[in-house]
């Protein structure tokens, strides 16, 4: 049979070895929007669950003076993604729009970076890293390893995780800080468990030590 599909490790509860930030660390939030909140426009099953876990690693990040950048999809009303121009999704996160807004209970710290994705009527971009300004802002801040979370597993945190690799970052993904879509069942396991494949590292808050390195 094959082995069963990975769970969020709990340091309580096993071996890992617990994580220190240090510099070179950085955090990734990925398109915690509301229109992907229950409720939203093209909702993600326990979305919300996501903003109080997301809002304690912030808040780690910020006591270490750690660089934290938030992705977020900011389509036009025209968008190719959109059913009506023939894509796969219904409209979500229009530009400027509420539902394309952060989360409530997301702060955004000072200093953060906002990188808007998708922009484009004919471009579609799932990774926070496509066309845009993340690599060179997280590169400017000396950042080595990424630490990523956010909305969805299976689509924008599986693909910025990807490209995060592809460029040569250390990529820990924050498994109780993320949701999946599951068009297909299990879809989120499968990104979870081809994220740990291709060298990502699965991590959960309480493998997070409280003090500096």
């Amino acid at each position: 049979m094959p082995a069963p599909p990975p769970s969020p490790p709990h340091s309580a509860h096993g071996t890992e070895a617990p994580v220190r930030l240090q510099p070179g660390d950085g955090l990734v939030v990925v398109d915690v929007q509301r229109d992907f909140l229950p409720g939203g426009a093209l909702a993600v099953p326990d979305g919300d669950a996501v903003v109080p876990v997301l809002a304690r690693y912030i808040a780690r990040f910020v006591a270490h003076g750690l660089p934290i950048a938030f992705t977020r999809d900011w389509h036009p009303p025209d968008h190719c993604s959109f059913r009506d121009r023939g894509g796969p999704w219904p409209p979500h996160c229009v530009a400027g729009t509420p539902g394309a807004a952060f989360a409530p209970g997301l702060a955004l710290p000072a200093g953060a970076e906002v990188v808007s994705k998708a922009t484009g009527s004919e471009a579609d971009a799932y990774s926070g890293f496509d066309h845009s300004s993340l690599a060179g802002w997280l590169r400017t801040r000396g950042v080595r390893r990424l630490f990523v979370g956010g909305l969805a597993t299976d689509y924008c945190v599986a693909a910025t995780v990807r490209d995060a690799r592809a460029l040569g970052f250390e990529v820990l993904v924050l498994g109780d800080a993320v949701r999946a879509v599951d068009v297909q069942p299990g879809d989120g396991a499968r990104a979870l468990a081809a994220m740990q494949a291709g060298g990502a590292r699965l991590i959960a808050l309480d493998l997070l030590a409280d003090e500096p390195a």
